[in-house]
């Protein structure tokens, strides 16, 4: 009889930013009873998945042993955390667990996808547990950029873990709970087995600055601008928005919240009793109609989302309020890598109009969500547990990490997406390896990443695509010519006649000349005409375009 083991499995978040999602289990072996923590999305881009709307984890694993899974616990409501409850829970059908703020985000996203609401509960926070199996699972307060984030304490028989989920650590948050040194170190006193830790800054060596820090320089800053002023912000960093909004009024301004996440995010920060007092805001209506010198608005769009309302000012109106010359746009947040392009093109497009940008180079008006290499430092130290394993980063993130940990003296071990890890004893180990990957939603269905259809849309969005048409009689003889459109290509090829004639003209003559043989069997027709297609292409244009042909054949 095999024994007892605590795993730990990513299946999204190690080795990436984003896609949070983090199997434990209590058990014997290959029949442990699971707890999933986090069930979060990450984004698109143009390069490697183009026109796909979110990305999830593949959960096809957990999926498979649902009869095992006791309960998902969400830590916070960023997206890569929470973003996919809604997609998927009909998948897993189990209870899912969240402070107040984080379960009314969710309520919604299951409300949005026609899940039912009832499935969220509204947990308390430490000392109140939950019970899930073998797990008893507590909501540990502590500051991110976002209310009400928590570290989860997951107690089993093998020993307390504590999973960090995002964090800094800020005792003056503007909004939300102060992060608490005393708490945790009652906490961790007992002895903590494994700290799961965010590893994001990890290669930011100097402190973290709180966000109660922003507040002066962005307040000079509104103060002193002498039109209208534009910002944008992570809609989800309420005390941000606070901030912003606050800095406006001061300055004898209207507040306009424009864009749909801003406005969801303070109205459930409101309803749930984390904003009390928020300056009164005008309608997006109400706004057009204000003097430019006494407006500020606050947008959704910091990371140059095409559909955002920042990228929609840029390109012009929105909502009825288009931006002047000498107008004020700033950038209150970090861009994320690889969103560098989109915010630029917006940067750019405010600087034609003459709107003067400022953005966060100065390090003014930013502060990071996420703890510096020091204050991973003193929360190893809080925690004191028996080993790290670092989460939530990039493998360069997580190796740093496991460095930092080691350099200290605890056990410390690399897991990526798909690695199971023993937690059970002094030191972590490897314990097999699930398939993982990521699942696409592209538009209203949910697609493997290896299924091939983004794989297509990359190749003819990079080769173009002709599609062949050939009409054949009933005695295997082509009728007329062959015939082709072409998609993403140039009209004119290296002869300088119209490439869709060259085209035409090769394969006719083809045609002419083919065997019985070929022209009775489709597959050999087919592939025959891809290629001369794909020759004649390379030839008069230096590309291999995608091609789709059409036999016909009358009967």
């Amino acid at each position: 009889m095999s024994r007892d083991r605590l795993i730990y499995l990513p299946l999204g978040g190690a080795g990436e930013i984003g896609m949070n999602a983090y199997v434990y289990g209590y058990g014997p072996e290959d029949n442990e009873r699971l707890i999933l923590v986090d069930i979060g999305v990450t984004f698109s881009d143009m390069e490697t998945s183009p026109g796909v709307d979110l990305i999830f984890a593949d959960i096809h694993w957990l999926e498979q042993n649902k009869n095992r899974l006791e309960a998902v616990f969400i830590t916070h409501g960023h997206e890569d955390h929470i973003g996919a409850v809604g997609h998927l829970w009909d998948k897993l059908g189990v209870p899912v667990y969240a402070r107040a703020f984080t379960a009314n985000l969710a309520r919604h996203k299951m409300a949005d996808r026609g899940q039912p609401e009832e499935a969220i509960k509204t947990a308390g926070t430490w000392p109140k547990m939950t019970d899930a199996g073998p797990f008893s699972v507590g909501f540990l307060p502590i500051s991110h950029s976002i209310p009400e984030s928590a570290a989860l304490v997951i107690d089993s028989p093998a020993g307390r873990v504590i999973h960090s989920g995002d964090f800094k650590l800020d005792e003056t948050p503007v909004v939300g709970e102060p992060f608490d040194p005393e708490l945790w170190e009652e906490v961790c006193k007992v002895g903590v087995q494994a700290l799961i830790c965010d590893s994001t800054n990890v290669f930011s060596l100097h402190q973290g600055r709180s966000e109660a820090t922003v507040g002066p320089e962005i307040e000079k800053l509104v103060a002193s601008a002498p039109n209208m002023v534009v910002a944008t912000t992570f809609a989800s960093n309420v005390a941000r928005v606070k901030t912003l909004a606050e800095a406006g009024e001061r300055a004898g301004r209207s507040i306009c919240l424009m864009g749909r996440a801003m406005r969801r995010m303070i109205e459930a920060s409101i309803q749930t009793g984390v904003l009390s007092d928020f300056p009164k805001v005008i309608s997006p209506e109400d706004a057009s109609s204000v003097p430019r010198e006494n407006l500020m608005l606050l947008v959704t769009g910091s990371q140059g989302e095409r559909r955002a309302a920042s990228a929609q000012l840029a390109r012009g109106k929105y909502n009825g309020v288009t931006l002047k010359e000498g107008d004020m746009f700033l950038f209150s947040s970090k861009t994320i890598p690889g969103n560098e392009r989109g915010v630029i093109r917006i940067i750019n497009q405010y600087s034609e109009m003459g709107v003067d940008v400022v953005d966060d180079s100065s390090g003014k008006y930013h502060v990071s969500g996420h703890a510096n290499r020091p204050d991973l430092e003193k929360l190893h130290d809080i925690v004191n547990p028996v080993m790290v394993i670092p989460n939530h980063g990039e493998h360069r993130h997580l190796r740093e990490h496991a460095k930092l940990a080691s350099g200290h003296g605890r056990a410390s071990i690399v897991a990526v997406n798909g690695t199971m890890l023993d937690l059970t004893g002094n030191q972590p180990s490897i314990a097999g390896h699930v398939e993982t990957g990521r699942t696409y939603l592209d538009g209203t269905r949910k697609i493997g990443a290896l299924d091939g259809i983004v794989r297509d849309r990359i190749r003819m969005a990079l080769n173009g695509h002709v599609i062949v048409n050939v009409l054949l009689d009933d005695d295997d003889e082509p009728l007329g010519d062959a015939w082709c459109e072409l998609m993403g290509l140039p009209e004119l090829g290296r002869s300088d006649a119209p490439l869709v004639d060259v085209l035409e003209a090769d394969l006719t003559q083809f045609l002419g000349r083919a065997g019985e043989k070929t022209l009775s069997n489709d597959d050999k027709l087919e592939t025959e005409l891809r290629r001369i297609v794909r020759n004649t292409a390379r030839d008069e244009i230096g590309k291999k375009p995608e091609v789709t042909v059409i036999v016909s054949r009358l009967s």
